[in-house]
């Protein structure tokens, strides 16, 4: 399965704002230029009846929706973009054989012992999923589902938004080949243009051009991927990531603040969920941080470096108390957002740590 949250960024903050789901909602990337300098990183579903789309410059975004009064446009927050997307991967992990994180809005799940290999288990799993997404972090989602990872992925952009599509492996052929050449991951508009110039529309057309002849336009490596997409041939497994190279989360607080006290509360509630993922992946920690934006935007993180690795949650919150408490002596401006960090993993190997018998 191939799982894409819709309209991603768009959609987080219609969750933090409800009154912007019956608005065109445009988030952007401002560039340090300033005024509308900058592109547009998503629209949700009313902004793009207008024409705006993803990459399009801010400027031209505003123009398309000139005349639509309630037309907002917003900056970008990754880190709470990747705090909802956290929440969410975690529900998906739940639902996967083996994981595959590509980006904050899309995974890759292997499924084959949780359908028992039946593609007719397939649709009641993957709505099971959606479900689960959309009860547990209120996104939306749209899912495709095939033998593997090139046919998903197309398969999930074909019906958006809140879709699910199953291509079973019968279907392949008759799902692709009506399909536009530009579908296919990695062609891009000079490929596309190229296609079209020799005639070509539809990966049906596309499949009447022989490997040597995409060689000669593209090289081999290109020729030869694109000659197997079009025939919905992909043979890349499921995998997960590699090692983190950091666990964080970070919450906007209720009210902004400086109180020892209260930060302290959010603080151990963070420590508590950042060590469940810990425990779960099996690996103890070595290094502890935390994180403030303040009211002004600006951030400000401290650090330390434990003597020992471990997985103990007492640690990791006088650890992280310690930090809080450090960094509280010369504050100045209220804090908004309350993050924690935890980094240089090693897994643990052999028995269970002993920490975890305490």
């Amino acid at each position: 399965m191939h799982v894409d949250f819709d309209y991603f960024y768009a959609q987080c903050e219609e969750l933090r704002r409800p009154e912007l789901r019956t608005r065109p909602v445009v988030v952007c990337v401002f560039s340090d230029r300033g005024g509308d300098s900058g592109a547009v990183a998503t629209a949700n579903y009313q902004a793009r009846k207008y024409g705006v789309k993803s990459g399009m410059p801010i400027k031209f975004a505003k123009r398309k929706l000139e005349d639509i009064a309630e037309a907002t446009f917003l900056p970008t927050d990754f880190e709470y973009y990747s705090e909802v997307s956290e929440a969410a991967m975690d529900i998906i992990r739940k639902h996967a054989d083996i994981f595959e994180y590509v980006g904050r809005d899309e995974a890759y799940l292997d499924v084959t012992k949780k359908t028992e290999g039946e593609f007719a288990r397939v649709p009641h799993l993957a709505q099971q999923l959606k479900n689960s997404i959309r009860s547990g972090v209120k996104l939306s989602s749209t899912v495709g589902a095939s033998t593997n990872k090139l046919v998903s992925k197309i398969a999930s952009d074909f019906k958006k938004p809140d879709g699910l599509t199953v291509v079973e492996p019968d279907k392949i052929e008759s799902f692709l080949e009506p399909l536009p050449i530009k579908v296919i991951p990695g062609i891009g508009k000079k490929s596309e243009e190229k296609f079209h110039e020799l005639g070509l529309e539809t990966i049906a057309d596309l499949k009447k051009l022989d490997v040597f002849a995409l060689n000669g336009l593209f090289g081999r490596k290109t020729g030869t991927y694109i000659y197997n997409a079009a025939r919905g041939i992909d043979e890349y497994p499921v995998s997960p990531r590699g090692d983190p190279i950091q666990y964080s989360r970070i919450v906007t607080l209720k009210q902004d603040t400086k109180d020892l006290e209260s930060l302290s509360k959010d603080l151990e509630r963070l420590c508590s969920d950042i060590h469940d993922a810990i425990v779960k992946d099996n690996l103890v920690f070595k290094s502890v941080g935390i994180q403030f934006v303040q009211e002004d935007l600006s951030n400000r993180t401290k650090s330390r470096m434990l003597k020992n690795p471990t997985s103990s949650l007492e640690e990791l919150k006088k650890t992280a108390i310690q930090l809080l408490r450090e960094s509280l002596e010369d504050q100045r401006l209220l804090v908004r957002r309350l993050g924690v960090k935890v980094s240089d993993f090693t897994e643990v190997s052999g028995q269970e740590d002993i920490t975890n018998f305490f």
